[in-house]
């Protein structure tokens, strides 16, 4: 009679979430970029249900707010900018995904991607001034250090402050990978071989997120020593 698998029991929250991208920048000029499409994944043997919360909710649209990921499977979000105003520039909005089992009502993790509205993607360096990019650093490093703690640190650092070569290389491959068609996708212009299951496409958001936090990491700590 027992033939149900049994799971592990997991503290709430620390079950790690896997999301793509990490972070959502919308563009005032660009109609195309004012929807934006997460990409949840569970690579867990069991289902999940999610909830997507935000910190400013009447800015923004979501499609299927609340729903269930399939074992192995990935599932896309909608989001929608439906208030695009310069008052609203360089705003920094949180988006919160909670997953739980089916069964249960506590969140067992939870993953935060923030969201920035911005006049152009011309102008996205200069309109950013120093303070704010510090700020939204602190932040962006603050968020990691509460929310993922679990993460790999490593406190030797290149001496110039900023990612290395290896790093930015392998972002650019991580995110090669990601825009390669899932496995079982029909409609494909792209060779059968180079179609990514939805695990290779995991390790690979994964892997794009510590770097990003690396570089963050680096750049920030440069710049306190050259402030002092």
């Amino acid at each position: 009679m027992q033939q149900q698998s049994r799971q592990p029991d997991l503290v709430e929250g620390s079950l790690p979430v896997f999301v793509f991208p990490t972070e959502l920048v919308f563009y005032a000029d660009e109609q195309a970029s004012h929807k934006q499409v997460l990409t949840l994944y569970n690579p867990y043997e069991f289902a999940l249900k999610f909830k997507v919360l935000c910190t400013a909710p009447n800015k923004y649209a979501v499609v299927d707010a609340t729903g269930a990921v399939k074992p192995q499977c990935c599932v896309d979000i909608v989001i929608r900018h439906r208030d695009v105003r310069a008052c609203h520039y360089g705003v920094i909005d949180k988006f919160r995904l909670q997953v739980s089992e089916q069964s249960q009502r506590k969140a067992l993790g939870r993953k935060e991607v923030m969201a920035t509205l911005l006049p152009s993607a011309a102008q996205e360096q200069p309109q950013v001034r120093p303070q704010e990019e510090e700020r939204r650093m602190k932040e962006q490093l603050a968020d990691r250090v509460f929310f993922e703690q679990t993460a790999f640190q490593t406190d030797s650092r290149s001496a110039s402050g900023g990612p290395s070569l290896l790093t930015v290389l392998l972002g650019l491959v991580c995110m090669a990978a990601l825009m390669l068609p899932t496995l079982g996708e029909q409609e494909s212009t792209v060779p059968v071989y180079l179609h990514l299951s939805v695990n290779k496409k995991l390790v690979a958001a994964y892997v794009l997120g510590e770097s990003s936090y690396n570089g963050y990491s680096a750049h920030l700590k440069c710049s306190r020593k050259r402030s002092c």
